[in-house]
C-alpha cells in the first residue's frame, strides 16, 4: 500500500494542472533586441532606452507591504547577440548626498542606497544569479541557491557605470550571456528588481513581495519574456593556471644554490547548462585568488571566504549537504536577510 501511494503521489505530482504556478505571473517585462549599440556610461543617450518598455511603478516591501514605493524607480533593459543590457533610473526628491558606507564589492547590503536585480534564467524559483551597484558605483555580484540565498564570493566579468544627478541616480550594466548558465531555448525567466533607499527607510521592489520574505526571494520573481530565445552562448570554458619558482643560496655552507619552481593548471568546461567537466593537471588547492588582508588581535582563528571555483558552483550541495550544522567542504560566505531585515553575510567554520 506504501508504494502504490507514493507511485500515485509522483504521478499527481506531475501532471502539469496541479504543479505549482507562479505567484507573480502577472508581472511582464518585455526584452527586446538593442536598436543601436550601447555605451556603458550611465546617460541613457542611446535610442534604445527611449523606445524600450519600463519596469515601474514599484511596490514597497519595508517598512510596510501595503502601498507602493514612495521612492520612483524605472527598470529597462535590451539585448544583443553577446550579452544583455540594463538600466534603472532611481528618482530622488530628498535633499542630502545618497548614503554609502563602502566602494568595496560585493559592499553590505543594508547600510547603502542601491539598486539589484535577481535573475532566475532556468525558471525554477530555485537557482539564479544577482547584480547591481550602491549609489557611487560599487558592484555587487553573487551566485544564487535555495531560492532566496546570495553566495557572494561568486564574482564574474561584467561591466557597470553609476551617474548621479542632482534627482536621481542612473545604474547602467553590460552582462555578457557567457557570465551565466541558462537552459537554452526558453524565452521566460524569472526575474525581480530591489531597490534600498535609505533616506525614506524604505525597499522597494517591482514585483511585490511580503515584508517577511527577502527581495532576494525568486518563488515573488515576476516575468522577464523575450522576443526571441537567448543565444546559445556557446563552449564556455575557462583556464586558470598558476605558476611559482624559488630561488636559494646557501652562502654558509660553499655557496650551495637550489632553484625550485613547480606549475599547472585547472580548466572548467560548461557541457551544458547544469553540467561541468573539471580538468587539472597538477593540482595545487593552494593556489586560489588571494585571501583578504586581516589582522588578528583575538584568540579566534580566522576564517576566510571559499575560492576555490569547483567549489563556489553548487555551493548550497558543498557547503551543507541539507544541514545548517554541517561543512564537510571548508564553508562559505552567504548573504541573507535576517527574520529582523538585518542583511549580514555569515562566515561559519567546517564542523
Amino acid at each position: 500500500m506504501v508504494r502504490v501511494f507514493w507511485l500515485a503521489m509522483f504521478v499527481l505530482l506531475g501532471m502539469p494542472g496541479l504543479q505549482a504556478q507562479k505567484i507573480n505571473a502577472d508581472y511582464v517585462l518585455h526584452i527586446r533586441s538593442a536598436a543601436d549599440p550601447i555605451v556603458i556610461d550611465g546617460e541613457l543617450s542611446e535610442a534604445t532606452w527611449t523606445s524600450d518598455e519600463v519596469a515601474g511603478d514599484f511596490f514597497m516591501v519595508l517598512p510596510m507591504d501595503t502601498s507602493r514605493s514612495k521612492a520612483r524607480t524605472e527598470v529597462m533593459m535590451a539585448y544583443d547577440k553577446d550579452a544583455f543590457y540594463l538600466a534603472a533610473i532611481c528618482y530622488d526628491d530628498l535633499p542630502g548626498g545618497y548614503i554609502v558606507e563602502s566602494l568595496r564589492r560585493d559592499f553590505s547590503f543594508g547600510n547603502n542606497d542601491n539598486f539589484l536585480v535577481f535573475i532566475d534564467p532556468f525558471d525554477d524559483q530555485t537557482n539564479g544569479f544577482t547584480f547591481g551597484a550602491n549609489a557611487a558605483g560599487a558592484q555587487w555580484d553573487g551566485m544564487m541557491f535555495g531560492g532566496s540565498a546570495v553566495n557572494l564570493n561568486w564574482d564574474n566579468k561584467w561591466s557597470s557605470k553609476v551617474r548621479n544627478y542632482p534627482d536621481k541616480w542612473i545604474f547602467e550594466c553590460r552582462i555578457p550571456f557567457k557570465t551565466m548558465r541558462y537552459k537554452k531555448g526558453i524565452k521566460e525567466w524569472g526575474i525581480n528588481f530591489s531597490r534600498l533607499d535609505l533616506k525614506r527607510n524604505e525597499k522597494s521592489a517591482w514585483s511585490p513581495v511580503p515584508r517577511q520574505f527577502p527581495t532576494a526571494s525568486l518563488a515573488y520573481s515576476g516575468i522577464l519574456r523575450w522576443d526571441n530565445a537567448p543565444p546559445d552562448p556557446g563552449t564556455n570554458i575557462s583556464l586558470i593556471p598558476y605558476g611559482m619558482a624559488s630561488h636559494t643560496n646557501d652562502h654558509e655552507h660553499g655557496d650551495i644554490e637550489r632553484t625550485d619552481w613547480d606549475a599547472g593548471i585547472d580548466a572548467k568546461v560548461a557541457l551544458t547548462s547544469s553540467l561541468n567537466l573539471d580538468l587539472t593537471i597538477h593540482p595545487d588547492f593552494s593556489q586560489v585568488e588571494v585571501d583578504r588582508q586581516v589582522t588578528n588581535l583575538s584568540r579566534f582563528e580566522l576564517f576566510f571566504p571559499e575560492r576555490r571555483q569547483f567549489f563556489l558552483e553548487n555551493s548550497d550541495l558543498f557547503a551543507s549537504f541539507g544541514m545548517d550544522g554541517i561543512r564537510p567542504f571548508f564553508f562559505q560566505e552567504n548573504w541573507t536577510e535576517q527574520p529582523d531585515h538585518v542583511w549580514c553575510a555569515h562566515e561559519r567554520q567546517s564542523e
